[in-house]
């Protein structure tokens, strides 16, 4: 049987606990981010990957400063192409506005591309309560939906389903003969999805980028499902986070690089669906209708707040592909659409429902690895320690770290404190050494946590200063005689 579901909405150190009790889970995830890491420092080192992210980094800065004005001239050039432009502030908006379009057009049947803000605002239940079957039309979205959970990557959403657990899915969902042919399953799926976009009445997607400068919506994806959810349904609509802007063409096709690179280590994807308006006469294909929704959700606050850089995230995934907590505990954990270290920045910062939002931050080791692969340069690990000191000075802050962190400060104010704490630090981790082996593998709550999966340092059994006194002495006693002896010597002389 594949593994139960994850309640997103547990506790957050259930969540962790079920996480870590899947025995496949953390293996699977390494194969695969391990995979999807080496591929991306491929691409990237096939061009000037460090030119490549100052540029694109520069564009989205642009952006940032000149975010209303653009905004304004994607809606202008969009209600110039025949689209109608809806400005939502929140998912209550949003929800409405979709379910409205849906019903003025009589729509019984939904596909729904992947896209991680129909997500965050829980599209598919809403669409389902209102009576319209909803079907997710990329092959991982729609895999994970026949098990009723939601994605766990921003990039591959059943990255952490095994090709055992697939298969029984699809035995259980979709009547299909035991397989594990990855082309044999695959077919299936395509010729059910088939069905589903000529029966069609609305298709929905989110944006990948927008371009101010033509009103387009661009789609990325390597299966066809984003082009064939633009344009064969007769309504159409794209659910906008209105930080997806590019002003330009060239802009364009700049951040398209980066995010192929980044995102799956490809040079380009196999589509890049572009849509800048309904169908029109003599076109062969194409909505009748087509709406473009830009949703705020609290994405505004962000930069007002002092966290507008991580707006410039283009949701490659690449941040989630080398972060060792991810790694370990997978999507679910999170308890959010956005998972993985800007899933720990960003969670928090919007109305997104999450239970336990505010441990996030603290879900990461400040490594720099996640720094170090986002294709935009953006500063993770300081973003979640302004969190965390934002928590601090509201005084979020645990009675446990309070009181360690006052602990600190006392000692370090004084020399013999900070002595006498070295002397007991040394002589009772030494002393522990003795019963295991000279490894210090467990040691006593709070810091068993550590023990679990690392060796604990153990601690000199001298401090530098009594290192170095002794070793004075020593010098003094080759010399002739202890300190106060030269020093007489030399008086008389």
């Amino acid at each position: 049987m594949p593994t139960a579901v994850i309640d997103l909405h547990a506790p957050y150190a259930k969540r962790v606990a079920d996480a870590l009790n899947n025995k496949h889970l953390k293996t699977t995830l390494g194969r695969a981010t391990g995979r999807m890491s080496a591929q991306r420092d491929n691409a990237m080192h096939a061009v000037d990957g460090a030119l490549l992210r100052d540029q694109v980094r520069q564009m989205k800065a642009y952006v940032l400063r000149n975010w209303p004005d653009l905004l304004e001239q994607l809606e202008s050039n969009l209600i110039a192409n025949g689209a109608q432009v809806h400005w939502v502030r929140d998912d209550a908006e949003a929800i409405q506005a979709i379910v409205q379009i849906a019903r003025r057009a009589n729509v019984k049947k939904v596909v729904k591309a992947k896209s991680m803000t129909t997500e965050e605002i829980h599209l598919n239940q809403v669409l389902e309560k209102a009576g319209m079957v909803t079907i997710e039309s990329d092959l991982g979205e729609y895999i994970i939906q026949l098990n009723g959970e939601p994605p766990s990557h921003l990039v591959a959403p059943m990255i952490h389903r095994r090709l055992e657990d697939i298969a029984e899915i699809m035995q259980q969902k979709l009547d299909m003969p035991p397989t594990l042919d990855p082309e044999v399953m695959s077919a299936l799926m395509r010729a059910k999805l088939r069905q589903e976009f000529l029966t069609a009445d609305m298709g929905v997607s989110g944006c990948t980028f927008a371009i101010a400068e033509t009103g387009t919506i661009c789609i990325v994806n390597n299966d066809g499902s984003d082009h064939l959810t633009a344009t064969l349904p007769r309504v159409y609509v794209a659910l906008m986070g209105i930080e997806k802007l590019v002003p330009t063409v060239e802009d364009a096709f700049l951040q398209y690089q980066a995010f192929c690179r980044s995102a799956t280590g490809q040079q380009t994807t196999s589509y890049l669906s572009m849509t800048s308006g309904p169908r029109k006469r003599p076109d062969a294909d194409g909505p009748e209708e087509f709406h473009v929704i830009l949703l705020d959700n609290g994405r505004s606050a962000m930069l007002a707040n002092g966290y507008g850089e991580a707006l410039m995230c283009i949701r490659c995934g690449a941040c989630l592909n080398v972060c060792p907590v991810y790694r370990e505990i997978g999507g679910h954990a999170y308890g959010s659409p956005y998972s993985g270290p800007i899933g720990a920045v960003i969670s928090p910062l919007l109305p997104l429902g999450v239970t336990d939002a505010d441990k996030l931050p603290y879900a990461s080791s400040l490594c720099g690895a996640c720094r170090a692969a986002c294709p935009v340069n953006i500063d993770l690990p300081r973003l979640l320690l302004d969190l965390r000191d934002d928590q601090v000075q509201d005084g979020k802050g645990s009675l446990f770290d309070r009181s360690a962190m006052l602990g600190f400060v006392q000692t370090m104010k004084s020399q013999f404190r900070y002595e006498q704490a070295g002397k007991l630090a040394g002589a009772t981790t030494n002393l522990m050494t003795n019963f295991s082996g000279g490894n210090l593998k467990f040691m006593p709550p709070p810091l068993s946590g550590w023990t679990q999966s690392r060796d604990f340092p153990v601690f000199a059994r001298k401090s530098f200063r009594e290192l170095w006194a002794e070793r004075q002495e020593r010098r003094h006693a080759i010399q002739g005689g202890t300190p106060a002896a030269i020093t007489k010597r030399a008086d008389h002389s």
